[in-house]
């Protein structure tokens, strides 16, 4: 969430019908930093940032409608369709701008700034947030037991820092897939690093490394947009019908299918099968993801924010039964938690939030490293990004 889910996109990236101006290409030499505005705009596709904010409002919506499921079938229903797609569609983008990694000086730097300094930063913030509200003052630090979100951010190091590796791959996404496969059938691989995680969401990013422009362009046709709705309809309507008894845990990879109280061979046709549903549910979600620039265009540089900060809000609505009134637990009341989701994680995603928090998720650190990573003017990058952002 690096294009992770902040950085620029590349000047690669597919655009709109030409119907408008193309936009001017940044130089070479421009910064990286997120503060030289006109030349990260340059840079941008508003396909992917609009992207990367629907996205997160289905992130944010997922987690408020959670405590509805106990009650409510439609709500089960809308989370589960959600939740079958949303996580792969993250970690697809995170690897298809993820392809210019090479473990190059200045690409380290942005993994180290973007992505670890965060991932302390938070997870440190959490457990003494969950030590104050829970008044649990032993509740322990665990930077190898990530604690909710931030499985995310130590998820996307794994596969940043390999990438190398799945690039060098003549088949990487059925590789990748294979180990899906062996996390799901293996329930003593352990829960340090949130693995069963890592490998179960692995190949949606393996198989961003190996994206092109060419491939989302194909997706936004009127013929691929008129198909998504009957599946996307057909799914909602599947995810009603099983909503009384199929668990959510099957989606959430966060452990072996033992723990669904199933055999372990089930794994070797769950996660094939599961993986080729998220990955139609993802592309129909592409398809209607609009190329134009949006009100909403601009927040999609801020989704890392609100990813990391709206978990606090939701736990908060845990530990102080924010949905013990039975008004919520309503129709009116479930399109209010609704709209509420939808309003936070838009505020989290503005720019005076991302003003006020930049210097924990994305700070500069200027004094902690060696100048060799920097651009010498009038020097290009290599990959396909001009900002030498991995």
């Amino acid at each position: 969430m690096s294009h992770d889910l902040s950085a620029p996109a590349p000047p690669t990236a597919p655009r709109e019908r030409p119907t408008a101006a193309p936009a001017k290409s940044a130089p070479a030499s421009a910064p990286a930093s997120s503060s030289s505005s006109s030349s990260s705009s340059a840079r941008r596709d508003p396909y992917f940032d609009n992207a990367k904010y629907f996205t997160i409002v289905l992130v944010a919506c997922g987690h408020a409608w959670e405590p509805l499921t106990h009650g409510s079938r439609v709500a089960t229903a809308a989370y589960l369709t959600v939740y079958a797609f949303h996580m792969p569609a993250f970690a697809l983008v995170s690897g298809y701008f993820s392809r210019s990694f090479d473990m190059a000086p200045g690409r380290v730097r942005r993994l180290l700034t973007s992505v670890v300094v965060p991932y302390l930063v938070f997870e440190t913030a959490y457990t003494l947030f969950y030590r104050w509200a829970r008044h649990d003052p032993g509740y322990p630090l665990s930077l190898l037991d990530p604690w909710y979100v931030m499985w995310f951010l130590l998820a996307l190091f794994i596969w940043r820092i390999t990438t190398p590796i799945w690039l060098t791959l003549r088949h990487p996404v059925p590789v990748a897939l294979a180990l899906a496969v062996l996390a799901a059938v293996s329930p003593d691989l352990g829960g340090d690093i949130s693995i069963q995680r890592v490998l179960g969401f692995l190949p949606f990013f393996v198989l961003g490394l190996t994206l092109r422009a060419e491939h989302f362009e194909r997706l936004r046709t009127w013929r691929v947009r008129l198909f998504a709705l009957p599946v996307g309809a057909a799914a909602l309507v599947t995810a009603y019908l099983v909503a009384p008894w199929f668990s959510a845990g099957w989606l959430y990879h966060r452990g072996s299918v033992t723990g669904q109280g199933a055999p372990n061979w089930v794994g070797l046709f769950s996660t094939p099968a599961l993986f080729c549903l998220a990955l139609v549910l993802t592309a129909c979600f592409l398809s209607w993801v609009p190329g134009r620039h949006l009100w909403c265009t601009a927040l999609g540089a801020g989704t890392m924010y609100g990813y990391l900060l709206h978990g606090f809000v939701i736990k908060a609505s845990r530990f102080w039964d924010w949905y013990d009134h039975p008004w919520l637990h309503t129709t009116l009341g479930e399109l209010a938690v609704t709209a509420a989701a939808v309003g936070l994680i838009t505020a989290l995603c503005s720019a005076p939030v991302r003003t006020v928090f930049r210097f924990a998720v994305e700070p500069r650190m200027e004094w902690m490293f060696s100048r060799r990573d920097e651009v010498p003017p009038g020097l290009t990058t290599s990959g396909p990004t001009t900002s030498g952002r991995g």
